[in-house]
């Protein structure tokens, strides 16, 4: 997600690098770049002034003039006015009230809000909630069943009484279905058109009045889809100024989003973005975080995330068990597969190491095939538990024959793992140690903070990018993981 405008403004960045001192013709052609990149990445025209006036401001005068690190203070006072474009800081969705609550979700045809009715409904169900879905979309053929299938997959209610007509009634006695099956909030999937038009406001207008009659709740969600572009401005406008929304939601980011509509929507309408779709799975469905939104487009990565997303998946003897495993400098295959299962759980291994800082550069040039990780699996099933603990003591070639013909795959390939994994165990002991001279850390939200100083720390510590175990140029795989190997280089004609 947002490609574009994350090479553009590296590229205007690396600019900056190695210069001494920051003078005003400098910071006129790095803000100039800045422009530009805002610019091809579908950021809306008087957006982008606005965020170059505000830079320009921070940029030219005394103090900056005499910094004496020129490019961090440009990265500094880009990332803030990222995220302070983005909506400084993150906001919860509000639903204390008396019981159901109401979500109402609108949007544009296309934009995704029957999926993101699934995703929502799956978040809140994993926070305590008991939520029930609404099929309120009666003129697109297919959304009453695909809303039906939505509910099934993440295993809530779903209210589906019509496939035609008016939806008003519907989301009228959905309110009292809900007391009935013991719902306390109800999420409202209402049609969309190909654009903005007053039937279509004005319906979902009348849907957000009549769930409000209970006296509970009711919040709007405007669902847009981060590809849009330059007309994001124009619909969201168009949706806050008739209909009114109390947050947004972003879909499609995994796609090939340039990032224009989320700086743009909250810039323009001031309402924040709440939650993000991040893939095609229920569960690629998580909070937008401002800050940690700019450190992905500036390639810091997103460590917090990652951190929460691990404690998400794992169970907490799982974590007790992995992190005994890794800091213990003891790493052996076995703990790798389990690694690998649970590393499979948390969701798709390219999202994964975007979130890792300084990883967005070496992944560029990196063709992630998740499909050989099954070859890496069976390789490992395929060893006996002594081969698994010490591979690089106990296998000689007779053995390693016999597991490439177990598993499928080539000597060559079971050559490759070992010697990979071999790099892994380095870097795990250098964590063991470092993690030994850090002492036990806090838990809650200091520990995930130190947490994630730590693995900056350790990804400083390996070198950055460059010195990842079998990355770069060596064609070894980054990270030691096989299967991801450098994409072949296109040959000029």
């Amino acid at each position: 997600m947002f490609d574009t405008l994350s090479n553009k403004l590296e590229a205007a960045l690396d600019k900056v690098k190695g210069r001494g001192r920051l003078d005003e013709k400098t910071v006129d052609a790095t803000l100039k770049e800045i422009r530009l990149a805002l610019l091809e990445a579908d950021v809306n025209f008087k957006v982008v002034k606005q965020m170059v006036e505000r830079l320009r401001e921070q940029l030219v005068g005394e103090d900056v003039a005499k910094a004496l690190n020129p490019s961090q203070t440009v990265i500094k006072a880009v990332e803030a006015e990222l995220t302070r474009a983005l909506g400084g800081e993150s906001v919860a969705l509000d639903l204390k009230g008396p019981a159901p609550s109401v979500i109402v979700l609108a949007g544009l045809q296309g934009s995704g809000k029957t999926t993101a009715a699934g995703k929502l409904a799956a978040q809140l169900k994993s926070k305590g909630r008991n939520p029930m879905l609404v099929a309120c979309d009666l003129q697109r053929p297919a959304a009453v069943q695909q809303l039906k299938v939505n509910a099934e997959k993440v295993g809530v209610h779903v209210y589906a009484p019509a496939t035609s007509g008016d939806p008003v009634p519907v989301a009228r006695e959905s309110i009292a279905k809900a007391r009935e099956t013991g719902c306390d909030t109800v999420i409202v999937d209402t049609a969309g058109r190909l654009h903005v038009d007053e039937e279509l406001l004005a319906q979902a207008a009348a849907i957000k009045e009549v769930v409000g009659e209970h006296g509970g709740v009711v919040r709007t969600m405007f669902v847009i889809d981060a590809m849009i572009g330059q007309e994001a401005v124009n619909v969201a406008k168009a949706f806050a100024d008739q209909v009114g929304f109390d947050g947004v939601i972003l879909s499609k980011l995994d796609g090939d989003a340039r990032g224009g509509a989320a700086l743009s929507v909250r810039e323009v309408t001031g309402a924040p973005i709440m939650y993000a779709s991040v893939g095609e799975g229920m569960d690629d469905f998580e909070a937008f975080h401002p800050d940690r939104m700019s450190g992905r487009i500036l390639g810091m990565g997103d460590v917090m995330s990652l951190i929460e997303k691990a404690e998400a998946t794992y169970t907490e003897d799982e974590a007790a068990k992995a992190e005994q495993a890794l800091m213990s400098g003891q790493f052996t295959l076995e703990d790798f597969l389990e690694q690998l299962q649970m590393l499979k759980r948390m969701g798709s291994l390219s999202g994964l190491l975007g979130m890792m800082p300084g990883l967005g550069k070496q992944l560029k040039d990196v063709d992630l095939d998740e499909r050989q990780f099954a070859s890496v699996e069976a390789i490992i099933r395929s060893m006996t538990p002594e081969e698994r603990h010490d591979p690089k003591g106990v296998l000689n070639g007779r053995r390693r024959k016999r597991i490439a013909a177990g598993s499928g795959t080539t000597v060559t390939e079971v050559n490759r793992l070992v010697k990979q994994f071999a790099e892994v165990q380095k870097v795990m002991k250098s964590a063991a140690k470092m993690a030994g001279q850090q002492g036990h850390k806090p838990k809650g939200a200091k520990g995930r903070k130190a947490q994630a100083a730590a693995m900056r720390q350790l990804q400083q510590q390996m070198g950055g990018p460059g010195g990842l175990p079998g990355g770069g140029g060596g064609g070894g795989g980054l990270g030691g993981f096989a299967g991801l190997q450098p994409a072949p280089k296109k040959k000029r004609g």
